[in-house]
């Protein structure tokens, strides 16, 4: 079984850290169950390992974090759903790009749940809609928001940090980072969209959609159990 933890009020990051950190490394013992932790932080930037400094536009705003998830700055805060995933990939196939691929479609599965298309990119990190209400680009495409971000992160083939979803963070905090690297797109959330939708809503639909995409962990197998032992 997959554990479902939802964290009430503002989580410190380094003490979130610190617990997906023995977390995994107790799934990857075979002491604990998988997890998925939900989860708000007060505003800060975390730094992925290919952050450039350059991206920091305002390093003065928010705490800024060095992490050693994947990925560039990201923006954390109040009004955005964090989701820690700590998943086994021992038992759900070793494969990072296919395990990246399903942590999309369950941003996407979870943003069709309130009728929104998310899309991914090739380039583009994360989970994005299109603004056909805004002006094209300077280049001519269609304009596109970023509503998610994903960074992951494995330790003998557990996964630890995850993703987030904007639900409805003060978007201004993004201007302090170039978000992801990516300069030529903004950032939306699911109320910026138009959508009156609370953090609960989006944790129904996450626990939904994450049977549909991932389904049921495997069962351990004598010899599986005699390795873990």
């Amino acid at each position: 079984m997959v554990e479902w933890n939802i964290t009430d009020g503002l989580t410190d990051y380094d003490d979130a850290v610190a617990f997906m950190e023995a977390r995994a490394a107790a799934i990857a013992a075979g002491e604990a169950d998988e997890l998925i932790w939900l989860v708000e932080h007060p505003p800060l930037y975390t730094a992925g390992t290919s952050a450039k400094p350059a991206d920091l536009v305002d390093p003065d705003r928010f705490p800024v974090h060095v992490t050693k998830r994947g990925g560039q700055y990201t923006y954390h805060g109040p009004g955005q759903r964090v989701v820690y995933v700590m998943l086994d990939l021992n038992r759900r196939g070793r494969d990072i790009r296919a395990f990246v691929q399903k942590m999309e479609d369950w941003v996407i599965a979870t943003l069709d749940a309130f009728n929104i298309k998310g899309e991914v990119r090739e380039g583009r990190v994360g989970v994005w809609v299109e603004r056909p209400d805004r002006p094209r680009t300077v280049t001519g495409k269609m304009a596109e928001d970023k509503i998610a971000a994903i960074g992951v992160r494995l330790r003998k083939w557990v996964s630890f940090h995850g993703l987030s979803i904007n639900v409805e963070p003060e978007l201004d905090h993004f201007t302090g980072i170039v978000p992801c690297g990516i300069t030529e797109y903004g950032v939306t959330s699911l109320v910026d969209l138009g959508l009156p939708v609370t953090m609960a809503d989006v944790d129904v639909a996450l626990r939904r959609t994450f049977d549909e995409v991932f389904g049921e962990l495997p069962e351990l197998s004598t010899d599986q159990g005699r390795k873990s032992a």
